[in-house]
């Protein structure tokens, strides 16, 4: 009797094998070189007053009262021989200065949770082209409006940013209806590269022409990368769309792919209402919350920051300047690329879980950059040393791409561009902080000591995120992303339903969550710290 027992007891069925992608360049390649190019644009566009500020400035008629120093690096012979750079036009102290280079981000900080939603609402493709735009046509006006007046010009950079803060959490909104989950890290590794790639062209190009007396010098930096902005926002509108199944020109075999790996149902696509009790008592959240907070403090230093280092500390000049500066973000936007393609592959062969892939990714970028920065700081005036710390703070960032970047899709890809949005909201507050602090310890006062004071705020705050982060972060999607409908029994979401059977004979990874839509199941349900209560 119990042999018969044994055998009614069904076999465990087996997980059918994950589908396999189109061997072609597909859509969704398209939009990723599309939205690359497009944040090439918007860092370009967003860098380029880093350098036009150097030549933009009246250095002479600024008092300083290091000159004389023991604590400042000697300039060499060669500093003021090898390129005449004149005086600029304006009288901006470092205080006035820092507040320029932040103003960008009063807007930015307001514009993002709006992005994310809007992306979510009515697609990401308008919210994202219509950032550019207006970011690229207020970048037109900046020469004509700041010889008018510094006051209206601080004002511009304020609306730029509320055109470009839609972008991330738009085209994290996109990357949610586009790229199947075993491809996010190399895409998204792709994508926002293309704020590296547009730092590296941005910045030698921007010291070139200040130099030059093309369209009168420093103008032309904000007259031609407004243009290719406008030109870049006609091609985004005629080649990109918001869903697979809106596109005209996508393949069978490339639709169906995406939609079984997303295990997305088209009829679903409305956008659910946020599910904000459980986002602001989840553990995962405000893990990538504060590590992003704490990413973009370092970032923004150092983007803002490093021409001005370069030329008063380094005393290269502005040409010199410009392609020392854009060096790092060369390696930062390779090794982005190269760690995307990396994290995708230990997770696709099971050599890492998506979690720890994550957290390893996020550690190479944060706590790689708080040792090259203090290094830096000690480097002094050894010119090739200080060159490869820096090369090593800014290149090894560019691991939190295949890290906290892509912990918005893992947890939420229903609110991915919402979450995004929130975040990015409160990591733009350093934008602004950063050269103002910058500003306020080095105002007047340009040292050695003043500026190691202000590597080492940047790598104890590196040090303080990543390590909240690698505690608290999960890489499982989070059950509060398909609201449960107590009718029909299942998880109801834009992305399909799903039974719990699913998951395999008891749904559990080797993690202690419920098996997620990249290892074959569906989303996870809350494990032991995923929640406050």
């Amino acid at each position: 009797m119990q042999e018969d027992q044994v055998h009614l007891v069904p076999p465990t069925p087996k997980p059918p094998p994950p589908p396999q992608p189109p061997e072609f360049i597909g859509t969704r390649h398209v939009l990723a070189f599309m939205g690359f190019l497009g944040f090439a644009n918007v860092y370009a566009m967003r860098v380029n007053l880093s350098v036009a500020i150097v030549a933009m400035v009246n250095n002479t008629a600024i008092p300083h009262v290091n000159s004389n120093s023991s604590n400042v690096c000697p300039a060499s012979s060669t500093d003021n021989t090898t390129h005449h750079t004149e005086d600029g036009e304006f009288v901006w102290d470092e205080n006035k200065q820092g507040l320029i280079l932040g103003s960008f981000f009063y807007g930015y900080v307001v514009s993002n949770l709006f992005g994310g939603r809007l992306g979510e609402v009515i697609g990401g493709k308008v919210v994202y082209g219509i950032g550019v735009l207006v970011t690229s046509v207020l970048t037109l006006f900046t020469p004509v409006v700041v010889r008018y007046s510094t006051t209206l010009f601080i004002i511009l950079r304020v609306i730029e940013g509320l055109g470009e803060g839609v972008t991330f959490p738009a085209m994290n909104s996109m990357m949610a209806r586009w790229i199947p989950p075993l491809e996010r890290s190399k895409t998204s590794g792709i994508v926002y590269a293309g704020a590296q790639f547009g730092t590296v062209v941005s910045l030698p190009i921007s010291g070139l022409l200040c130099q030059s007396s093309f369209l009168g010098g420093w103008p032309s930096v904000f007259y031609i990368f407004g243009v290719l902005g406008i030109l870049w926002f006609v091609a985004w509108m005629l080649l990109v769309h918001n869903t697979p199944e809106s596109h005209p020109r996508i393949s069978q075999e490339e639709k169906d792919y995406i939609h079984t790996t997303l295990n997305y149902q088209p009829g679903q696509a409305k956008a659910l209402p946020i599910p904000w009790r459980h986002i602001l008592t989840s553990m995962p959240f405000w893990a990538i919350f504060v590590v992003h907070i704490c990413q973009n403090w370092g970032f923004y230093t150092l983007l803002t920051e490093l021409p001005t280092y370069m030329k008063n500390i380094l005393h290269f000049d502005i040409a010199d300047n410009s392609f020392m500066s854009a060096l790092p973000y060369l390696l930062m936007w390779l090794l982005s690329i190269a760690f995307g393609q990396l994290a995708d592959l230990l997770r696709s062969r099971g050599n890492l879980s998506t979690t720890n892939t994550r957290r390893l990714f996020n550690s190479i970028g944060h706590y790689g950059p708080m040792v090259c920065l203090v290094l830096v700081g000690y480097a002094g005036c050894n010119h090739v040393a200080a060159i490869v710390f820096l090369c090593g703070a800014v290149g090894l960032n560019g691991g939190t791409y295949a890290g906290y970047m892509n912990s918005h899709l893992d947890i939420a890809p229903n609110f991915a561009g919402t979450l995004m949005g929130i975040t990015n909201s409160f990591a733009t507050i350093p934008g602004f902080l950063a050269p103002l602090a910058t500003g306020a310890l080095i105002n007047g006062n340009e040292t050695l000591s003043q500026w190691r004071l202000v590597f080492w705020i940047s790598s104890i705050v590196y040090l303080v995120g990543n390590t909240f982060y690698i505690i608290f972060v999960s890489g499982e999607e989070q059950h509060w992303n398909r609201p449960q409908n107590k009718y029909l029994g299942g998880v109801q979401s834009q992305y399909g339903t799903l039974d719990s059977s699913s998951a395999g004979t008891d749904g559990r990874n080797n993690e202690g969550g419920v098996v997620s839509q990249e290892q074959g199941g569906g989303p996870s349900q809350p494990t032991t710290i995923h929640e406050v209560f």
